[in-house]
């Protein structure tokens, strides 16, 4: 009997441990700008070989996915208008390096996504080259023109006609006309391709999910550019997954204040950005995070999902406006734990700096916010990507700087470290089923500087309260919390009141 007893307890042990383990972890995104990550070749470009070296710093992180910045040929260095869709930018590196990425990426147990803006074309693109001024060019209406004779393609977005680029190089754009059916046949075509470029249906090679820049139902105020959701959107996204229903389609709003249900709705896409919850996680306004939280992740609707951030590539990093580490520790703490999927934006796990510069109408004002990667302790070493070397203005107000503890080889074996703090909350977050994957639910309290709410799985329900402020906090629940257990300190016990540190935030286990 008691051996019978002691296999029974030994099992139920291990069941439990069980499904502790291996319940579904969630997507964590890592978003990269690939040209500024490093650099496997010694031409202080970022490439794809020098990601591909990097996977297993990202899975030591807990990365789940990467996120990257157009791959098509620009003369852009952001490569956002491209020059030709269909090949990959050389200083990245060869399509076949690209395919060898994913295969590994996938090997890996990850996911990839590629960012793509085929709504404006340069001057050095084939239907720029062949359609203006020739009525009888076969893509005549792959663009948009001023004049009926096809000598002044239209505007761009912010009605520009050209863009400055940091290195002197003067940049034509044009708006391409996503009313053409030619041009949405074309759309299928290429974004299916990086689907499945070997058409074998394994998509071992292929991509798992796109991201959509700048993406509108009435592109920038075009008077012939509306209803693109059903007209566009819509028909591109059913044809990919057609191919593969798993992908998944991101949308950037380009109304920062849209909650995106639109998106949702008329052009079936997948995910969301949460621009509403960034700004208010960055406030540390209970308000406006309980607020914006029941919008973008209570109401977005089943099978929809919204990405969760603090930084991009389009915004001022973090810790240059915020320099205080415990409310940069906070931050990510509520970014990755209140719901949605979080999405880093590379290099916020070390802190790293930058704002946007005001030197004239340039593209290099934003490479402050999209400063190479610090791998090293004196800011120089292999695979640096030190592409805007002795460019200008960005390169001399560079925030790269030595031993300024904002590097990975100052911060990795640091237990202190804002990298470390990242890597043990993603853990944290990925050792729940709650936490990795359950649905949001605001929790009431008695406290203005208390941001408390519940994680809900099937199989698990966690409380998780932050304190937003930089004093001690007390608080009471509204409701009577049942068999709670500290997930963090089981030390810790739960009383009528609890007081929390400033900036401190616990997890407790619920019934």
């Amino acid at each position: 009997m008691k051996k019978l007893l002691f296999f029974v307890l030994i099992s139920f042990a291990y069941n439990v441990l069980w499904s502790q383990n291996n319940h579904k972890k969630g997507e964590i995104m890592y978003h990269v700008c690939q040209r500024s990550f490093y650099d496997s070749n010694g031409d202080l470009h970022g490439d794809l070989n020098g990601l591909r070296q990097k996977l297993p710093y990202l899975q030591d992180l807990g990365i789940t996915s990467i996120l990257l910045f157009p791959l098509y040929q620009s003369d852009c260095y952001h490569n956002y208008f491209a020059n030709d869709f269909e090949q990959i930018d050389a200083e990245f590196g060869s399509m076949q390096e690209y395919i060898v990425l994913v295969k590994d990426v996938h090997r890996r147990g990850m996911k990839i996504y590629m960012d793509m803006e085929t709504q404006y074309v340069t001057s050095q693109h084939i239907w720029w080259k062949d359609a203006v001024g020739n009525l009888n060019s076969k893509y005549s209406d792959y663009l948009l023109f001023d004049d009926s004779a096809h000598k002044s393609p239209a505007t761009m977005v912010f009605n520009l006609r050209l863009l400055n680029g940091f290195d002197g190089k003067i940049i034509y754009v044009t708006t391409v006309n996503l009313k053409s059916k030619k041009v949405l046949e074309y759309n299928i075509q290429l974004f299916s391709y990086f689907l499945d470029p070997n058409k074998d249906g394994k998509f071992d090679d292929g991509i798992d999910g796109f991201r959509l820049d700048h993406a509108m139902d009435h592109l920038d105020g075009k008077p012939t550019l509306t209803n693109l959701f059903a007209e566009f959107w819509k028909p591109l996204i059913a044809s990919l997954k057609q191919i593969n229903p798993k992908v998944k389609i991101v949308a950037e709003q380009a109304d920062w204040a849209d909650y995106g249900f639109d998106y949702f709705e008329k052009a079936n896409v997948d995910r969301m950005f949460g621009f509403g919850l960034q700004k208010a996680i960055l406030s540390f306004n209970k308000e406006e995070i309980v607020h914006n939280a029941d919008m973008i992740l209570c109401k977005t609707p089943a099978g929809k999902e919204q990405f969760v951030f603090i930084e991009n590539h389009d915004m001022d990093r973090f810790a240059s406006l915020e320099t205080n580490i415990e409310r940069q520790k906070s931050a990510a703490a509520i970014m990755l734990l209140i719901g949605g999927i979080p999405s880093i934006y590379y290099g916020q796990e070390i802190g790293m700096q930058g704002k946007a510069l005001s030197f004239g109408n340039t593209d290099g004002n934003d490479i402050g916010r999209r400063e190479a990667f610090d791998w090293y302790k004196n800011g120089a070493g292999n695979g640096m990507a030190f592409w805007y070397q002795n460019s200008g203005p960005w390169w001399k107000n560079a925030n790269l700087k030595s031993n300024d503890g904002i590097s990975l080889e100052e911060q990795i074996k640091d237990p202190k470290s804002l990298f470390q703090f990242y890597k043990k909350t993603i853990q944290l977050k990925q050792s729940h089923p709650a936490l990795a994957d359950g649905t949001y639910e605001n929790v009431q309290n008695n406290n203005s500087k208390i941001l408390s709410f519940y994680r809900i799985d099937k199989s698990q329900k966690v409380l998780v309260v932050f304190n937003l402020s930089n004093e001690s906090q007390v608080v009471k629940f509204d409701t009577k919390i049942q068999n709670p257990m500290n997930l963090i300190d089981k030390r810790i016990k739960f009383g009528k009141e609890l007081m929390l540190n400033p900036y401190q935030f616990m997890i407790w286990q619920v019934k």
